[in-house]
């Protein structure tokens, strides 16, 4: 299924899904997205379409708070060493060998379990001025690699006991500087041009309507069920993608 035609539908619905699943949860869009995406092309192309769509959906989420500046100064030095590994190592991703996919296969099903068995960490404040630049160079590295940019961002925020409109508005914050400094690599790389430019603008749209139905579904549904089904699908996924990556 690599048709014009099949890899636009799959486009579209991959990013209708993942613009759902961060309207309900608040994240999870260039995972879901990539994830997906992947099933019908390579890494780096996916993650190429992801660079409009994340860059301002995040933007929006991160708007919406209230303490952005106070986070940026709390959290300035994982977000530098986020960038900064990101931009080194998004090499990896345009890796045509199989390898990326098989990196982004075991980073979701790492994602999926931790979300699965609910692991929340706690961490003393005297640890963040050392602990937050291995977690931006680990974050970074990992989003480089994979095009997943939640690992351990997320379980960092968690640990250092940012509350919930914190956290939303501190995810969207990592999410767009690695986003950008994704772009950066993959336009070095040769990954991120001129028609992949435009195909990501287009891609908005069907992000924008998820996202505004998962905010609407958020207010109705139990959001640990849906957790559950999300990460359960990611694990799937995960399988799958790393499985292919060997045959």
């Amino acid at each position: 299924m690599h048709d014009f035609a099949s890899i636009l539908l799959v486009s579209s619905i991959a990013f209708l899904l993942a613009g759902f699943v961060k309207g309900m949860i608040g994240m999870g869009l260039p995972t879901v997205a990539i994830g997906l995406l992947s099933v019908v092309m390579l890494p780096a192309e996916a993650a190429a379409l992801l660079v409009f769509p994340t860059i301002v959906t995040n933007i929006w989420q991160l708007a919406a708070g209230s303490n952005l500046i106070p986070l940026v100064r709390r959290l300035w030095v994982m977000l530098a060493t986020s960038a900064l590994a990101t931009y080194a190592a998004s090499g990896l991703l345009a890796d045509t060998s199989g390898r990326a996919t098989m990196a982004l296969g075991i980073a979701l099903i790492c994602y999926a379990a931790i979300g699965l068995a609910k692991v929340h960490v706690s961490t003393p404040a005297w640890t963040e001025p050392w602990l937050s630049p291995v977690i931006g160079a680990t974050t970074g590295v990992i989003a480089g690699a994979t095009g997943v940019m939640a690992l351990p961002a997320v379980a960092y925020f968690q640990a250092i006991g940012l509350n919930k409109e914190d956290m939303i508005q501190a995810l969207g914050l990592s999410f767009t500087i690695s986003m950008l400094a994704l772009a950066a690599g993959l336009a070095r790389a040769g990954a991120f041009h001129g028609s992949v430019v435009g195909a990501s603008a287009l891609a908005l749209a069907p992000a924008s309507l998820g996202m505004l139905v998962g905010q609407w579904v958020r207010m109705r549904i139990q959001p640990d069920l849906f957790r559950f089904c999300f990460f359960l699908g990611l694990l799937g996924l995960g399988v799958h993608l790393t499985l292919r990556s060997l045959l």
